[in-house]
């Protein structure tokens, strides 16, 4: 069975941060990748239980929004296996 997937952009590499710091601290979950975009984009990719990487997404939307632009959230309940030559 593969783990759900969740992705936290945000601009500016100190939103980025503590969303790896607040995603690991509040669930259990693993960061798979750590990207910066470009133009000021950080991109954090998580992997778990589906039901950790929602919990984990949504407290970090709720302890950034004051300082920082959050660009993007997303969880990927069943991504397909495909999914991870790209992202690996």
């Amino acid at each position: 069975m593969r783990e759900a997937i969740g992705t936290a952009e945000t601009r500016g590499l100190t939103g980025a941060v503590a969303a790896a710091d607040t995603m690991l601290k509040t669930a259990t979950v693993k960061v798979l990748d750590f990207r910066i975009v470009g133009s000021g984009l950080v991109t954090v990719i998580i992997s778990g239980d589906v039901a950790a990487v929602q919990t984990a997404v949504i407290s970090w939307k709720t302890a950034v929004e004051n300082f920082c632009q959050i660009i993007s959230t997303n969880v990927i309940a069943r991504p397909h296996e495909e999914l991870e030559k790209i992202l690996c």
